[in-house]
């Protein structure tokens, strides 16, 4: 295998999730040229990683756009460019880690001989000339599983999968800056509240005693998220004196280079609280009405999650709105995690 793609377009947790599968190709292949299709939001976690040979880019909300202005004849005529590109880059080997027909599509076109996927529900499989089946989860669910699995089974040893994230050096000094402004000192507690599901949130109260509990134990709290989750922030934050609100001021490779400084991280199932497993930082994650793993593979990471008849009901919650598997996170429970992870840090 000389040329090898990944597939793997968003979204942005999944994405960090999924580089776990460039060291275990490497290790395969530790010549191969290695490139990542993948759409804009998530290219920056991406794109400063040295083990990448490539990041390819799906501008898919370009396409989208011209077809609602029934640009038709454009877009053709990029899409067939596209393919040419990928066609030309003679791939060995394409992993459909996404196992939608969108990548599966793209893994078809790519015109690659083997074409490996997962078989999932929308019958991307049936564009593979490989299929997988990963076992059901078990009570042990890793981080990242059905990625592991894609590589397990090309050979791959289960240590060679580690996830796999790169800070570059301008949006570190970036980052840095963006904090030193804001008066940010000593030691981070980066807090990550922000998911686009209701149902995946603590709560704003808590999260605001939760930050005055870790002023008073002498670390800065600081509020990371996107451009959407601002107003949020605000209300935290207008809480708590001494809690730096940076929702929204950092891009998405500062925002990695931030939690890569962090002495701490505590957040739900979101990107950024994978981010702190990703990159070592000690990171408590509350789960409730999602568990994308029960295990992080690291001490430096604990999951807090109870089991109720309920859960996971992922996009589907039957609780009128209580949220009752998040309400299960107390703060002193979330304090004494965190202090049993950073001494086992």
């Amino acid at each position: 295998m000389q040329r090898i793609l990944i597939i793997r377009l968003s979204a942005l947790g999944d994405v960090v999730m999924a580089s776990g599968l460039i060291p275990a190709l490497r290790h395969l292949y530790p010549h191969a040229r290695l490139s990542w299709l993948v759409e804009p939001a998530a290219a920056p976690l991406l794109k400063h990683n040295p083990r990448l040979d490539e990041v390819i880019v799906w501008p898919r909300a370009e396409w989208q756009a011209l077809w609602r202005e029934k640009r038709y004849r454009e877009l053709l005529a990029r899409a067939r460019a596209f393919r040419r590109e990928l066609r030309a880059r003679r791939f060995d080997l394409v992993l459909d880690a996404q196992g939608l027909l969108k990548s599966g599509v793209w893994a078809w076109l790519s015109g690659a001989p083997k074409r490996l996927g997962l078989i999932a529900r929308e019958g991307s499989h049936l564009l593979m000339s490989e299929r997988v089946l990963p076992p059901p989860a078990g009570a042990d669910k890793p981080i990242g599983s059905e990625y592991r699995f894609l590589a397990q089974h090309l050979g791959a040893p289960p240590e060679a999968f580690q996830l796999d994230l790169a800070v570059g050096d301008e949006p570190r000094q970036a980052a840095r800056a963006v904090l030193r402004d804001a008066g940010v000192a000593g030691r981070v507690a980066a807090l990550c509240p922000f998911t686009t599901r209701p149902q995946k949130h603590w709560f704003e109260e808590r999260w605001a005693e939760l930050a005055r509990r870790l002023l008073e134990s002498g670390y800065t709290p600081v509020l990371l998220g996107g451009p959407g989750d601002r107003e949020a922030a605000a209300r935290i934050a207008a809480q708590v004196p001494g809690l730096i609100d940076l929702a929204g001021r950092l891009k998405l490779d500062q925002t990695v280079a931030a939690v890569a400084d962090a002495a701490l991280l505590i957040g739900v199932d979101t990107g950024l609280t994978h981010m702190g497993t990703a990159l070592g930082i000690p990171t408590v994650a509350l789960f409730g009405s999602t568990r994308p793993y029960l295990s992080a593979g690291t001490p430096r990471t604990v999951i807090m999650y109870e089991q109720l008849a309920c859960s996971p009901c992922k996009r589907h919650p039957t609780c009128d709105g209580r949220f009752d598997c998040m309400r299960r996170h107390t703060v002193d429970g979330v304090i004494a995690t965190a202090q049993r992870v950073l001494s086992a840090a």
